[in-house]
Formats: C-alpha cells, sequence, structure tokens
C-alpha cells in the first residue's frame, strides 16, 4: 500500500534512508553511506509518499516536488530488507501523472541508480533544465563530483517513443 506519509513517520524514514545507503560500502563509496539523510525540514517540505508493510509500518519513500514543471524525485530509499521487490518502481509509478516529466539526478555507475532507471524508462537529459542544473549544482557544493552524476527523465508516456 502507497499513501501520504504522516509527520511522525519522518524520524523513521530517516532511518530507511540511512539503511538503504549502506551498500554504496560495498561499490567503494563510504562517503555515501555516511552521507546525512535528507533532514526532518527538508522531509516536511517535500512531498513525501511511503510505501507500508505489515502491520502499517513504512519499507520505502519517495520525497518529490515540483521542478521546472515536472515532478522531480529529491529521494527514493527503500529499506534493504524490502529490496528487489519492485518497491522502488511502484513508488516512482505512483508518483508519475499524466502529460508530466518525472525527474531525477543519481550515479552514473551504480548498478541500482542509472542502469536501474534505465529500465524503469528513464533517459539521460543532454540539457538540464535551469531548476534541474541548480540541483546538480547544489549536489556539486556538497561533494558529489558531478562527472558521477547524471540528470533523468522519465517522459509522459504520450511522448515516449
Amino acid at each position: 500500500m502507497i499513501r501520504l506519509a504522516q509527520p511522525a513517520e519522518l524520524p523513521y524514514l530517516q532511518e530507511i534512508e540511512v539503511a538503504s545507503g549502506e551498500p554504496f560500502r560495498e561499490v567503494g563509496m563510504p562517503e555515501i553511506a555516511d552521507d546525512d539523510p535528507m533532514s526532518l525540514e527538508a522531509l516536511a517540505q517535500h512531498e513525501v509518499w511511503v510505501a507500508v508493510g505489515s502491520p502499517g509500518v513504512p519499507v520505502a519513500f519517495i520525497a518529490i516536488d515540483d521542478v521546472d514543471g515536472a515532478t522531480h524525485v529529491h529521494q527514493v530509499s527503500v529499506h534493504p530488507s524490502h529490496a528487489r521487490q519492485g518497491i522502488g518502481a511502484a513508488l516512482i509509478e505512483h508518483v508519475t501523472k499524466e502529460g508530466r516529466a518525472v525527474t531525477l539526478t543519481t550515479f552514473r555507475d551504480v548498478p541500482w541508480n542509472e542502469p536501474y532507471y534505465e529500465r524503469l524508462g528513464f533517459r539521460a537529459v543532454a540539457q538540464a533544465s535551469p531548476g534541474l542544473a541548480g540541483i546538480m549544482r547544489e549536489e556539486a557544493s556538497r561533494g558529489l563530483d558531478p562527472g558521477t552524476r547524471v540528470a533523468m527523465v522519465l517522459l509522459p508516456a504520450q511522448e515516449r517513443p
């Protein structure tokens, strides 16, 4: 089941994000695994949806916002105990609105990042919109190497090839 996050769940969503970062250690990116999760303030400023397991406890979340007329995914995290079950894809599908593109930024060479999103239909953007370019600059200011990052878009169904 997917529903809007409740304010009291936001600290738990941070725990999900921390847990979902652990696999980055296995690909030689411990600094990503050690990165702080989204702040409670940032989570509260976004539209946040959760996928809940039994007994109604969130196992994954997606935080979105509007960026240049597209639905932008700021964060999608699935607890490792629920990974590889299609939950992340279901969350992305849930926030996909008819007639709107979905954008995100991610790592190029991490198997569960760019290659995963490509399988979902996302494509790397040749020219980032102003808002998306701003997000990538902000990521760089936090120490993320721009050479390892890619902006991606999932076009609305009627615009896909």
